[in-house]
């Protein structure tokens, strides 16, 4: 018996959500035990000694003023992103509105808090009611946006192990110590990739026919097209631009949380790409708006240049509620309320029969 769509959406909500939920209490949890063990160490008591209170009180010592910045940024980023949007609309003969393209992403943004992933679906349905397009020619541009994103962070990650990979391997070498594990680590998972490349390729016919092959090639298929569609796009160059400018902007959104807050002020730009990429990471996986993922990776990039859980948790939350709070769910509701506004009369469906679709 088929489960119904309604019933689905709300088990995967439920699911992502309790995911988000329980990563974030597991961290919360380690991290206040951390800190009362440290309070045993300097004689506090245990009922002066809250993490809770502590994030209370970090909270309150914020410089609203970077917080602020924080914010620009923000809609700095998604106004260049909204543009890039367009460039990629107009590829099929027709212009938007950057008005449209703006608020709708924000309001893809709100929705990935509540489910993840189904933004872009949100994004792409009231984009082309509002400017009488497709629906599925939409999807396709929004499927092309998503590449360029995940080819940024991948040079993101490539830059931050070349100018950091020998900060982050030490780091990770000190963890590990000189344990017979930590010698031969490395060795055991080459064995197991090549192991993994001799199963695939001795297999590969057998394999070609499992579902899931299946699906990864049509993934990679569709992502070979989307990089092709990008040739039809009239100026690249611009596009290009957008995309370094949008995540100059992602990572000053990062860098700039520094400031805000006196434990992690000192640490400079180095760090900050450190930090930037690992919360990226942590935002990739299917929770609702990468909760605990990005704060379980943030804690873990900050303890590299030895700031302590507590700070780090505390800081964590500060980068996580400014950017979801004030940016995605604040501007989000906002671009509920002004769209239906700003589109009381719905914009004729203008094509150019020199262009196709994506």
């Amino acid at each position: 018996m088929a489960i119904p769509k309604k019933v689905r959406s709300f088990l995967q909500f439920i699911l992502f959500t309790g995911v988000g939920v329980l990563i974030l209490f597991l961290v919360y949890r380690s991290q206040n035990a951390a800190y009362i063990a440290d309070c045993a160490l300097k004689g506090i008591p245990d009922e002066e000694c809250s993490l809770m209170d502590k994030l209370k009180s970090d909270f309150a010592s914020v410089n609203y003023w970077w917080i602020m910045a924080i914010i620009v940024a923000f809609i700095i980023s998604n106004l260049l992103r909204a543009h890039r949007w367009l460039l990629l609309i107009k590829t099929m003969g027709t212009n938007g509105r950057m008005s449209n393209a703006f608020f709708t992403i924000m309001v893809g943004y709100f929705a990935n808090m509540g489910l993840p992933r189904v933004g872009e679906l949100v994004r792409a349905g009231l984009f082309a009611k509002y400017e009488n397009i497709g629906p599925e020619k939409v999807m396709g541009t929004i499927v092309v946006d998503r590449i360029l994103d995940l080819l940024s962070l991948l040079f993101a990650i490539l830059l931050a192990f070349v100018l950091q990979g020998n900060v982050l391997f030490a780091f990770f070498e000190n963890k590990i110590g000189n344990s017979v594990f930590g010698e031969t680590w490395l060795y055991i998972a080459l064995a197991l990739v090549f192991l993994l490349l001799f199963f695939m390729y001795r297999f590969r016919r057998f394999i070609k026919q499992w579902s899931l092959y299946q699906k990864i090639h049509h993934l990679v298929e569709g992502f070979r097209d989307g990089l092709r569609s990008l040739r039809r796009v009239e100026k690249p160059w611009i596009l290009f631009l957008d995309t370094v400018l949008i995540w100059l902007m992602y990572y000053l959104m990062m860098f700039l949380c520094f400031y805000s807050f006196e434990p992690t002020a000192h640490l400079g730009g180095m760090a900050g790409l450190m930090v930037f990429v690992f919360g990226g990471l942590g935002i990739v996986f299917p929770s609702p708006g990468g909760m605990g993922t990005f704060h379980l990776m943030v804690i873990t990039a900050l303890a590299i240049y030895g700031i302590h859980g507590d700070d780090a948790f505390s800081f964590a939350n500060i980068q996580y509620f400014s950017v979801q709070l004030l940016g995605c769910m604040l501007i989000g509701i906002i671009g509920l309320i002004v769209l239906p506004i700003i589109n009381k009369k719905p914009k004729p469906n203008v094509t150019d029969p020199d262009h196709g679709a994506i």
